[in-house]
């Protein structure tokens, strides 16, 4: 009677896992995640997932979770900025051959001064001083967050009025939003607001735009918008878009902010904050396809609008005051690499440039020849010539033309060389340059 029952439990159960495995069979499996959207460097996952436990979990418990060979073996890796983070843990920590006296008395407040001024340690500080401007008192309301002097700010439930645009030859017209014009359905904390102005200025502050930001008595998303935009936006103001210098301090800025919000996904749109009526020229386009994968919108898209946006983020800006890396006085004796190399792998991730690696063995040695009257090298093929008698060295002459050579290839190129050389510039080539 015993070995019936037990036959009969064993028969059910193989019956029960056979109808699952035909289920499985006939209906695949599909992931707990959008696990597409978790596009970044194999040697950032773990500290991704650092930030996102919520995630990881989910990961660990999805049998189709592409990451659990890598980035789920440690998770105790941080940025630096993180509540709880290792200090011994941390992507990077500069270096100091010695201790300033103008600016510290020790290498130790040395080296943490540094990773304050151009490092992870930048994230924390503009971290920290994050404060509710605009408060929501319900679900569903708006709300206004933002550091210091209105450098990076977080908005949710924005409405933005554009029915009677004040464009004219300005790009960054300061009274181009006038009152009852920006807001939100929140408790507005004006005198928190008005104490942000100090650093009022195009390229440094998004003081100009919010200074009039509203307390409205209406729910701007129930009826108050011509258009409701769902998506998360990022709002922008830009530097110049024909000098790679200059508009990589926008692309960095960008990179910051993504860290400030804890948040990479391609799957939003980049608004290009511009009160002028004029087009932007972008030699770097290609670029924007590292944050977002969909084309810049100009703000006057969305001119005699009333618009809304669920979820804003306005991004640190290109020429802040002791912002990166445009106005940044460094102490010194002390260096770093750990930002700009996490967003030079960041960008030549998303862009997909491959590393062929050394050759056989050999230096590959690229000479950036310019053609600006100068910045030539008088004796350039005399040059090129007795480098090409090195048997070690593969020499290559380029000259980045963007008509000739577009962005992504001139990227690829610089990745790929072991030794740039280059006559006078700000060395914005240096850090698509390998390890």
């Amino acid at each position: 009677m015993l070995l019936l029952v037990a036959l009969g439990i064993v028969f059910s159960f193989t019956v029960v896992t056979t109808e699952r495995a035909e289920s499985i069979n006939n209906n695949p499996l599909s992931p707990l995640l959008n696990y597409s959207s978790v596009s970044l460097p194999p040697e950032h996952l773990p500290y991704y997932f650092y930030n996102n436990k919520r995630v990881a979990k989910q990961c660990r418990l999805d049998p189709l979770c592409p990451f659990k060979q890598d980035a789920l073996q440690e998770l105790s890796a941080c940025w630096g900025y993180e509540k709880n983070c290792d200090p011994g843990k941390r992507f990077s920590y500069p270096v100091c051959t010695k201790a300033d006296s103008a600016w510290a008395r020790s290498l130790e407040a040395a080296q943490e001064l540094f990773w304050k001024q151009a490092d992870f340690g930048y994230v924390k500080e503009r971290l920290s001083e994050l404060q509710t401007l605009c408060k929501a008192t319900k679900p569903g309301d708006s709300s206004l967050r933002c550091s210091s002097h209105t450098r990076f700010c977080k908005a949710t439930n924005l409405y933005l009025d554009l029915r009677e645009p004040r464009r004219g030859h300005e790009r960054y017209k300061e009274d181009f939003i006038q009152q009852g014009e920006i807001g939100g359905r929140c408790r507005l904390n004006k005198p928190a607001l008005a104490a942000e102005g100090e650093h009022k200025s195009p390229l440094q502050s998004w003081y100009a735009e919010l200074q009039t930001y509203t307390e409205l008595d209406f729910d701007p998303i129930d009826g108050h918008c011509d258009i409701i935009i769902e998506k998360p936006t990022v709002f922008m103001k830009l530097d110049a878009g024909v000098n790679m210098y200059h508009h990589f301090c926008d692309f960095v800025n960008l990179y910051i902010s993504q860290h400030i919000n804890n948040s990479f996904s391609s799957d939003i749109n980049i608004v290009m904050w511009d009160t002028s009526v004029y087009g932007y020229g972008d030699l770097f386009a290609a670029t924007w396809r590292a944050f977002s994968e969909y084309d810049i919108i100009h703000l006057k898209t969305y001119d005699s609008k009333r618009v809304c946006f669920k979820d804003v983020v306005f991004s640190l800006l290109p020429r802040m005051r002791y912002g990166l890396f445009y106005n940044t006085p460094l102490i010194s004796d002390c260096y770093s690499e750990g930002m700009f190399r996490a967003f030079s792998q960041h960008v030549l991730h998303r862009l997909n440039i491959p590393q062929a690696g050394p050759q056989g063995g050999r230096v590959r040695v690229t000479l950036l020849a310019r053609s600006t009257e100068y910045r030539r090298i008088l004796n350039q093929v005399e040059l090129v010539n007795a480098l090409k008698t090195v048997p070690l060295l593969e020499v290559n002459a380029v000259d980045y033309k963007f008509k000739d050579v577009p962005f992504p290839v001139q990227l690829r190129i610089t990745h790929n060389s072991d030794v740039f050389i280059g006559m006078h510039g700000a060395g914005s080539h240096t850090p698509p340059l390998p390890p």
